[in-house]
């Protein structure tokens, strides 16, 4: 096996020292050094390519993607402490009535869709580690503080301001992602992130009952205002960690030799069949090549369809409740619901990134996740109502995982596009949290008969619009290939069939590469 040291090969460096122009003009060093290292990786066998990728994607795997499950983890967890709160004498002590705790839960999404944009495209020009390490203590200050309110109007206050600094960072660790990882990688990876969000769920009414169970009235102090300090300070301390650990992109990351660096960088280009340099777009030509794009607002109402199907893990705990078990119990036997949905999270993203499907997979999962609303409003036989609550989010938090990647997958290049159009899908998409809180309403319980049968028929859109896509898509690839026969004067090579079928990267055989939709 060929050596992967620091250094081009010898003949990269004569490349360098005795090419000095291009296209007319005067190649810059950084022209010359990619157009080097190009060369360099296109003479490798796929002996030295396999071997130079597993080395470095190792690499990145361990200083990435724990360091954003974790984040995603204390993410969710202080956005969804208030459903554990809820248990304890939170409504009492504030004196909520009616739909109260309703307006707490949507609010944090109006500050939270407020900041999506405009957070993004900074994300293009300000270190990602320092400003999500930033947005981070800011937001565990702030759930931190949450502790302190005496009155429900300093509760909504805390919340609108904690959705706020939270906007952020999911869009932005999704961005972050796709400047690491090829589309065949991202799915799987997405579900590594996402494992956060699903562990949360879990640990969260796990922290719950032990700080309910065993901290009320401590010192004088409300069990539920001990859960907001602990998990805000717990973010805290974790914020400043992720700002010096947490790495930017492959050509800035010192951890990385010269040529994997190079390698990380080629491979994305080589995936989509273009570069990923900030600086060759500006924020308002990208935020305008987005807006222009017919399929950015297909996939808005993707991902706000599949958001709103989600809807019930802000009141799960209080759904299970309604089994007919105590308060701690409830948060107790809420873990193994997430701990399923973990694994299975884990093996459909792995089964839709080593076919490259994406549609069937969510349309499927959707599918399960319908039936599971179905059985919760259809009777109050407890062993299938808790049956199906397992459904709920065993078809819903897959499905969305995948559809993340799917979207990312279809914007991949320019890199200032793509940041604008996760933020513009996550800012809308998440604007189904601000009215579907009140598909639950407490006088409903416990059937909660239409805030089911209202996320039953959105899972059997989302499931539709899936296999819309995956058409359109189709379509769109066809376009593609009698563009290139046009241009060429030649028809696709057969051996490229099924790649342009089902969508990726298509290598020509003088090195070229043409971006096909991944479906």
């Amino acid at each position: 096996m060929a050596q992967t040291d620091d250094k081009p090969p010898v003949d990269l460096v004569e490349y360098l020292e005795n090419e000095s122009t291009k296209d007319g003009g005067v190649e810059t060093a950084s022209d010359k050094d990619e157009a080097a290292w190009n060369r360099h990786f296109r003479s490798k066998d796929e002996e030295y390519i396999a071997h130079l990728r597993k080395g470095m994607l190792r690499k990145v795997n361990i200083h990435l993607l724990p360091l954003l499950g974790l984040m995603y983890l204390l993410n969710f967890l202080d956005r969804s402490n208030l459903a554990q709160a809820r248990l304890g004498t939170l409504e009492k002590d504030l004196n909520m009535k009616g739909s109260d705790f309703n307006l707490a839960t949507s609010i944090l999404f109006v500050g939270y869709i407020l900041m999506q944009l405009p957070s993004n495209l900074l994300l293009t020009r300000i270190r990602p580690s320092l400003y999500l390490g930033i947005c981070m203590a800011i937001w565990g200050t702030i759930s931190t503080a949450q502790a302190g309110a005496h009155t429900f109007g300093g509760l909504v206050a805390a919340r609108f301001f904690l959705g706020f600094a939270e906007a952020p960072f999911f869009p932005g660790a999704i961005f972050l992602m796709s400047s690491w990882y090829t589309r065949a990688e991202l799915a799987n990876r997405i579900s590594w992130f996402y494992v956060g969000a699903t562990l949360a769920n879990a640990f969260g009414g796990l922290l719950g009952a032990g700080v309910l169970g065993n901290l009320e009235g401590a010192h004088g102090i409300s069990g539920w205002r001990y859960l907001f300090i602990i998990e805000g300070a717990i973010t805290i301390a974790f914020a400043v960690l992720c700002a010096f650990v947490l790495p930017d992109y492959p050509m800035t990351t010192r951890w990385l030799t010269q040529e994997e660096r190079a390698f990380a960088a080629w491979r994305l280009a080589v995936d989509v069949g273009e570069g990923d340099e900030a600086k060759d777009v500006g924020v308002l030509e990208g935020l305008m090549m987005a807006l222009k794009d017919p399929k950015l607002y297909v996939f808005v109402l993707f991902q706000h369809c599949s958001l709103l199907t989600q809807a019930f893990q802000y009141f799960l705990p209080t759904i299970v409740k309604t089994l007919g078990y105590n308060n701690i119990t409830t948060l107790l036997i809420t873990a193994p619901v997430w701990v399923l949905t973990f694994f299975a999270a884990l093996a459909v993203t792995f089964s839709s990134g080593r076919t490259g499907d994406r549609s069937i997979h969510i349309a499927c999962l959707s599918l399960v996740s319908l039936a599971g609303n179905v059985i919760c409003v259809s009777t109050l036989s407890t062993p299938a109502r808790f049956f199906g609550m397992f459904l709920m989010p065993l078809g819903a938090i897959p499905a969305y995982q995948i559809l993340l990647a799917w979207l990312a997958n279809t914007f991949p290049r320019p890199l200032v596009k793509r940041s604008a159009t996760l933020a513009i899908c996550n800012l809308l998409g998440n604007a189904s949290n601000i009215y579907a809180p009140y598909m639950y309403p407490s006088a409903d319980s416990p059937r909660y008969i239409a805030g089911g049968i209202a996320t039953a028929a959105v899972s059997g859109l989302v499931a539709i619009l899936a296999i819309c896509i995956r058409f359109w898509l189709a379509a769109e690839n066809r376009k593609l290939d009698r563009a290139e026969a046009d241009e060429f004067g030649i028809a696709a090579v057969d051996e490229e069939a099924e790649v342009r079928a089902t969508g990726g990267a298509v290598e020509t055989e003088n090195g070229d590469v043409r971006f096909r939709y991944i479906l």
